[in-house]
């Protein structure tokens, strides 16, 4: 295969990369808006989980960016939006870890730390948000959230046993198809 055919290939396998990426953002935007109804129990973070594990940290953070762009056209853009990018950043950072043994953990064990990602989340983005409410303000701003952040945890922890099983094959699929022919 020459240069040109080289590069050929490479462009088809990017067009396929972005296909596969722009189908999972698609499923965040439709579960984020579908149940925006429910504070905090969205299965944003739980598929944002899954593509880090699956297809890499880079692609995790590209799809929080561009799920957080497209559905806060919807829901709408404030301060919260450099705060959820900051915590979804923080939550990506620390399941990636497992990306080389998450097959071998039992898929409750994946869903409690998909559920403790939703408390991860609401501390981060009170953390963040603290500055523009005075750092007086933040224990009794956090407190008050934990309810919300509970609900994520929870959310996560549910959509987690849900979607993996449903997720992983697909992608694992689309990767093998892809990035192995």
């Amino acid at each position: 295969m020459g240069t040109n055919g080289i590069l050929r290939w490479c462009k088809i396998k990017q067009k396929e990369s972005l296909f596969l990426d722009c189908s999972l953002l698609l499923f965040i935007y439709a579960g984020r808006v579908s149940f925006s109804f429910l504070p905090n129990v969205q299965p944003m973070t739980t598929i944002l989980i899954i593509i880090t594990l699956s297809l890499g940290l880079s692609a995790g953070l590209i799809v929080a960016l561009l799920s957080l762009v497209v559905s806060n056209l919807s829901l709408g853009f404030g301060v919260w939006t450099i705060a959820q990018l900051i915590a979804y950043t923080a939550v990506l950072l620390v399941v990636y870890p497992f990306r080389r043994i998450y097959n071998n953990i039992p898929l409750v064990v994946m869903a409690f730390v998909s559920g403790f990602t939703g408390l991860l989340y609401g501390f981060i983005i009170s953390l963040v948000q603290a500055p523009f409410f005075g750092w007086l303000s933040f224990f009794p701003y956090y407190i008050s959230g934990i309810p919300y952040d509970i609900a994520h945890a929870v959310g996560n922890f549910v959509f987690y046993l849900l979607l993996a099983p449903i997720f992983f094959p697909i992608i694992h699929k689309q990767i093998n198809k892809f990035y192995l022919s």
